[in-house]
C-alpha cells in the first residue's frame, strides 16, 4: 500500500490541512515532528498509536523529528477540566531520558532526529518571545480555542496564564523546526489538532511559509468507553520496571491486556497496534472468526504490540512462561527461589516483608482490604501453589496467585 492508503486502512486519519490524503504519497518535503511532554517518566499506550503513525510514516521514507518537550513540560498541557500540577525540573529531567529511549525502540529508524524544545527555549527573552510570537496572535483567536472555552465559561476551573502561553510556545517549536530543518509537517493525536494549528499560523505569518498538520483519532477503550491515557486513571505503560514513580506495566500484564481484548474491538486494535501487513491481518481475522473461541486475533495481538514494545525475545518468553503459569498440571512448589526471581522480569512484583492482605491491595489485585480477607477467605488465593486461609507476613521468595489469572512475585 502506499501511505495515504495505510494511513486510512489502519485507522490513522482524523483532523488534517491536506485536503487530498494522496498528496502525502508525492510530497517534496519528507519531514514530520512528533511530540511528547516529559508528563512522566513512562508513556503510555495511547501514547503509542500516535508512534504507531509515526512508525508508519517513517516506513514510506519519511524522516523523523522526534520532539521531548524539555520546556512544554515545565508547563504543562492544559487539560479540560483543571490546573496541572508543575512538576520539579529534576524529576522532567528524568522523564526525557525514560521516554526519549520508549520512543526510540518504538520508532525503528536509523535516521531519527531526537530535539528538545528546552534547547532553544532556554536562552530566549521574555520580551523577545512577545515581540515575536505574541504579536502574531490575537486574544480573540486564542480565546476561541475549545479548552479555554470550557475553563472560563460557566462552571469551568479557570486557566493559569502559564498553561494559557501553552499553544504559542507549541506553535514556536513548529516555526523553530521549520525553520532549522526544513520541518513542514506535524503529526498528533487528535485531542492536540489545536494547538498544532498555531504552528501552521506562525509559519504562515512569520515566514510566508505552508505547513500542514495530519492527525489520528484518540484510541477509545472498549470497555470502558475512555480514551487510552494516563489521564484518564486507566493506563497501560509502555514501562516494565518501576523507574521510581510506579509508572510501569509489567510485560505479563501488558501481554495480557491485549489478549484480553473483546471480540468487537481486536480488528480495530490490531490494526493500530502491530506491524502486520493487511494480507496478515485479513488472514489472522478470517481464522479468528471461523473460530472465535480459540482467541486467534487476540494471541495476535498480543503478540505483534508485546514485540513492538518490548522486543521478539521478551514475547517469547511471556508466551512461553503464561503457558506454563495456566497449565493445570504446573506445580508451583517445585520452583526454586532462582526460578521465581526470573520470572520477576515479567510478572508484577512487591517486596518481602508485607501482609498478604496490603500486598493484594497495594499491587492492585484487590480493591480495598475488605475486599483481599474475602478473597483469602473464598480460598481465592495461593502462595507457591497452596491455598490460604489467613492474612499472613510474606517472607519468602514466592509466587502469589488469585483466581485464575493474575499473578504477583514476593521477593
Amino acid at each position: 500500500m502506499k501511505l495515504s492508503e495505510e494511513l486510512l486502512y489502519r485507522g490513522f486519519a482524523a483532523e488534517t490541512t491536506i485536503e487530498n490524503p494522496a498528496d502525502l504519497d508525492t510530497r517534496k518535503s519528507k519531514k514530520f515532528y512528533w511530540g511528547a511532554d516529559p508528563s512522566a517518566d513512562s508513556l503510555t499506550i495511547g501514547n503509542l498509536a500516535a508512534l504507531m503513525m509515526c512508525a508508519c510514516f517513517v516506513r514510506h521514507g519519511y524522516q523523523p523529528y522526534l520532539l521531548v518537550g524539555g520546556a512544554t513540560g515545565q508547563i504543562g498541557d492544559p487539560k479540560e477540566n483543571g490546573e496541572r500540577e508543575l512538576k520539579p525540573l529534576e524529576e522532567i529531567e528524568h522523564n526525557k531520558s525514560c521516554i526519549k529511549a520508549q520512543i526510540e525502540r518504538v520508532v525503528q529508524s536509523d535516521n531519527v532526529e531526537m530535539v528538545d524544545n528546552y534547547d532553544w527555549f532556554k536562552d530566549m527573552k521574555y520580551l523577545d518571545f512577545l515581540r515575536e510570537v505574541g504579536k502574531a496572535f490575537s486574544m480573540t483567536q486564542l480565546l476561541d480555542r475549545q479548552f479555554v472555552q470550557n475553563r472560563i465559561g460557566d462552571g469551568g476551573s479557570g486557566i493559569s496564564y502559564a498553561e494559557f502561553s501553552y499553544t504559542l510556545i507549541q506553535g514556536y517549536d513548529f516555526l523553530h523546526l521549520f525553520r532549522t530543518y526544513g520541518v513542514d509537517l506535524q503529526l498528533c493525536g487528535a485531542d492536540q489538532y489545536g494547538n498544532c494549528t498555531s504552528g501552521i499560523h506562525l509559519v504562515k505569518r512569520l515566514d510566508d511559509g505552508k505547513a500542514d498538520v495530519w492527525s489520528t483519532p484518540l484510541v477509545i477503550d472498549p470497555v470502558t468507553g475512555r480514551k487510552f491515557g494516563k489521564s484518564e486513571g486507566n493506563a497501560i505503560w509502555l514501562a516494565a520496571t518501576d523507574n521510581g514513580s510506579g509508572n510501569y506495566t509489567s510485560i505479563f500484564d501488558f501481554y495480557q491486556f491485549w489478549l484480553n481484548q473483546p471480540d468487537e474491538s481486536v480488528e480495530y486494535l490490531i490494526k493500530i497496534y502491530t506491524l502486520y501487513s493487511k494480507e496478515e491481518i485479513e488472514d489472522i481475522l478470517k481464522r479468528h472468526f471461523e473460530h472465535p473461541e480459540k482467541r486467534i486475533a487476540q494471541k495476535a495481538l498480543a503478540r505483534g504490540v508485546t514485540e513492538v514494545v518490548h522486543g521478539h525475545e521478551n514475547t517469547e518468553v511471556i508466551e512461553n512462561l503464561i503457558e506454563m503459569l495456566f497449565n493445570k498440571e504446573t506445580n508451583f512448589s517445585e520452583f526454586s527461589e532462582d526460578e521465581i526471581l526470573e520470572f520477576a522480569k515479567y510478572l508484577p512484583t512487591a517486596k518481602k516483608s508485607v501482609m498478604l492482605v496490603d500486598a493484594l491491595v497495594d499491587n492492585g489485585l484487590a480493591e480495598s482490604k475488605k475486599k483481599a480477607r474475602e478473597f483469602i477467605s473464598q480460598g481465592a488465593i495461593r502462595i507457591n501453589g497452596v491455598k490460604v486461609s489467613e492474612d499472613v507476613e510474606l517472607k519468602q521468595t514466592a509466587i502469589i496467585k488469585k483466581g485464575k489469572n493474575k499473578f504477583l512475585i514476593i521477593k
